[in-house]
């Protein structure tokens, strides 16, 4: 390695983001060092240097990854190999994309494939050092190729798309059926992605914000409304000849949102619950019973099948450039990136290259 040091994003606490000089990480064994070329940032980030710390382990040691301090930020990032420790068999010069989810193969959920939900499960940028830096040192089991005809401002959306196309699979999409999606925002346009691409009859797109629901259209959504003043229920029952739609998604994390969702779901449907809320929500359960309606929800992505996925799909074209609002440098972090979700004043995803 030429350079010893490297610039990084560093987590303190809440509204503490530093731009620092940081020793280059070494790859260690089952490691590859990434020369970082994008890096995303997202609504979890946001939270926690609006809020946090609460899943950073800048005060309590994480008990998976061992990491207790300030942290180097990312957690959807991509970049090209320089190095590898031993075991670790990629080339270097090769471009990957990171599912950044580090889990360790040997328990019970890892062996059933739902590396998610590993017992020892932890992500880099979120629970340890990770790639909003010059590089990054990461296992060799998260890293995916990035095709030759992929672009690194597509590539870079990888890992928020593969959380989308995770999520549509968990939500059991069907041809021919009518899905509702609350919140068109990030997250929501990721899981648009994977819902489209399974081709419902009908995708209802319902936010507050018309920028996110032209997003939303070019997507794939066959109908977008925004909700700012009307009751998105009353909506979704007269669309729907007053029976609700057999799938809702709910991927707006505001308060009282997972009970309105049940409330838009038909006797028998269900409801994938997505979106974060800061603290706890009520849920008459009773309505949820009663109608036999499902509950379920969907954290994260499994590496290996759905990074490649994603891959896949943004190097067929034709979603990068919906989703992607700009690229940043390092310096702009906070001011036009971190500051932009917080104040809501981003439409789209935003990329650092922690290059300028």
């Amino acid at each position: 390695m030429a350079a010893a040091t490297m610039r990084a994003a560093v987590y303190h606490g809440a509204k503490d983001v530093r731009i620092e000089e940081r020793d280059v990480p070494v790859a260690g064994p089952g490691q590859v060092l990434v020369r970082v070329t994008r890096s995303g940032i997202c609504g979890t980030d946001a939270g926690e240097y609006q809020h946090g710390p609460g899943m950073f382990p800048v005060h309590r040691r994480h008990p998976a990854s061992g990491h207790l301090g300030p942290m180097v930020l990312g957690h959807e990032f991509i970049g090209e190999v320089v190095e590898h420790g031993e075991g670790a068999d990629f080339l270097a010069g090769r471009r990957v994309a990171t599912g950044a989810g580090v889990s360790c193969g040997d328990c019970a959920w890892c062996l059933a494939g739902r590396t998610n939900l590993c017992a020892r499960y932890w992500t880099l940028g979120l629970n340890a050092d990770g790639g909003l830096a010059g590089y990054a040192a990461v296992p060799a089991s998260t890293c995916v190729p990035i095709p030759d005809g992929c672009p690194d401002d597509a590539a870079g959306l990888a890992q928020p798309l593969a959380v989308g196309l995770h999520a549509a699979r968990r939500a059991d999409v069907a041809p021919g059926e009518t899905v509702v999606l609350v919140g068109a925002g990030a997250i929501g346009s990721f899981i648009l992605c994977g819902v489209a691409g399974v081709r419902p009859e009908r995708i209802i797109a319902l936010d507050v914000d018309e920028a996110r629901l032209a997003t939303a259209r070019a997507l794939g959504a066959t109908e977008t409304y925004d909700v700012s003043s009307r009751d998105p229920v009353d909506l979704v029952r007269e669309l729907t000849s007053g029976e609700g739609a057999p799938l809702v998604i709910e991927a707006s994390g505001v308060s009282g949102a997972a009970q309105r969702a049940v409330r838009m779901t038909a006797r028998g449907g269900r409801v994938l619950l997505v979106g974060l809320a800061h603290g706890p929500q009520e849920l008459d359960l009773s309505d949820v019973i009663l109608r036999e309606v499902d509950l379920r929800s969907t954290v994260a992505h499994v590496c290996g099948e759905d990074i490649p996925a994603a891959l896949h799909l943004l190097t067929a074209g034709g979603i990068a450039e919906h989703l992607l609002e700009r690229v940043i440098g390092l310096d702009a972090l906070v001011p036009d990136g971190l500051d932009a979700l917080v104040e809501r004043r981003s439409t789209g995803k935003i990329l650092v290259d922690p290059w300028h």
